[in-house]
């Protein structure tokens, strides 16, 4: 019996999607238990010239319908029409991965009730930091520990524009173009740059280790626009680096704190050397005290690696993965305000730049009126 899935959209992640299965179908299928076939590629576009052109459809009824096919990789992006194909699949018992951060991020709880309702599967292990391996060890491998704290990078166009400034003294705008040049960021930068890609995917971690969904909209996201040479070079000479920093922790009251913005490592804190377009995220358990995941945070190959690995768990799983789940959430009382963010700070005002000796509450270090006021991750 050979398995038939669908890919919808044949962008960047989609195109690598199928370009990754027929490369390595052999091992796939080994791994997988069974033969495999892409059936469907859904995409508006014509390719006339691919050699999968008998494989395209615009319609996706011709997928939703079709019995044989029983898995689905969404890698269109934005949460319409994704949420109502993929929600659609899920309630046929078709099982379905995802890269997608924003409908994970905006609709997962939705999305999770579904597959579990029609004994299917929705995976994302794509959607949170492209190749590495976070989403299922953090709801299987470390599933024994209490899990505190989970923070790191999680956007490597953020994380190759500071490098630039700190490595090569380049300004903020410099560094942009030049990430935009390579192809690292898009022509309209906001998501990135503002921090709001760091914030989806916090959001998701957040949601898998406490819980309850959390959504982005609660979540205090700053961005590294208003980040100077001056922050960085200041950075460095005191022994810190500039990074773009998404967090969450459980705090002693039992509210949990997720915010995205950027902070200061110090050098001797192994984040501080991740640089480019790498990602890094340590989580902090009482099994393991701090763990750390660590590689390329986006891209076509290594996210279709991660979209790929949850077709494979789909078809060895014939019901639902419990663990990977949780509720939704009707406000956001659980959710600590930002204002209660404790940490030393960077300040930079006309007295020139320095650390704070004690710690202060986000509140209260805003109220210094810096010219630049950065918190500092111990």
């Amino acid at each position: 019996m050979s398995v038939k899935f669908a890919v919808l959209g044949h962008g960047v992640v989609g195109s690598g999607v199928v370009e990754l299965f027929y490369k390595n179908k052999e091992s796939i299928e080994k791994r997988a238990g069974t033969e495999m076939d892409v059936k469907y590629i859904l995409d508006l576009r014509d390719f006339p010239d691919s050699p999968y052109k008998d494989k395209f459809t615009k319609d996706f009824n011709d997928i939703l319908n079709d019995d044989e096919v029983t898995a689905v990789a969404e890698c269109m992006g934005g949460v319409e029409p994704a949420f109502t194909f993929v929600k659609a699949c899920l309630e046929r018992g078709k099982s379905v991965s995802t890269s997608n951060k924003e409908l994970v991020a905006e609709k997962g709880d939705i999305l999770l009730a579904a597959a579990k309702a029609h004994s299917c599967n929705f995976f994302f292990e794509a959607s949170v930091g492209g190749a590495i391996p976070i989403i299922r060890p953090l709801h299987k491998c470390l599933a024994a520990n209490d899990i505190s704290a989970v923070a790191g990078i999680l956007n490597g166009t953020t994380n190759f524009i500071l490098t630039k400034m700190y490595k090569e003294n380049m300004s903020f705008g410099d560094a942009l173009a030049l990430a935009q040049q390579l192809g690292y960021a898009e022509k309209d930068p906001t998501a990135d740059i503002e921090g709001h890609d760091a914030c989806r995917k916090i959001c998701i971690i957040s949601s898998l280790v406490f819980g309850k969904h959390v959504y982005p909209k609660s979540v205090f996201t700053k961005g590294i626009s208003e980040i100077s040479l001056d922050d960085v070079k200041n950075a460095d000479s005191m022994g810190f680096a500039v990074k773009l920093i998404a967090s969450v922790r459980r705090l002693d009251n039992g509210k949990i704190l997720p915010a995205v913005m950027p902070m200061l490592v110090p050098y001797d804190n192994i984040i501080s050397n991740v640089n480019d377009v790498f990602n890094a995220v340590t989580v902090d358990g009482d099994g393991i005290d701090k763990v750390m995941f660590y590689g390329r945070g986006a891209g076509k190959l290594p996210t279709a690696s991660a979209v790929l690995g949850d077709v494979i768990d789909s078809v060895k799983h014939s019901v639902t993965v419990f663990s990977q789940s949780w509720e939704s959430s009707d406000d956001d009382k659980f959710i600590e305000p930002v204002a209660n963010f404790s940490a030393r700070w960077y300040i930079r005002d006309s007295s020139g730049s320095r650390i704070t000796d004690k710690v202060m509450t986000f509140a209260e270090a805003s109220a210094l009126g810096a010219d630049s006021c950065i918190p500092v991750l111990e």
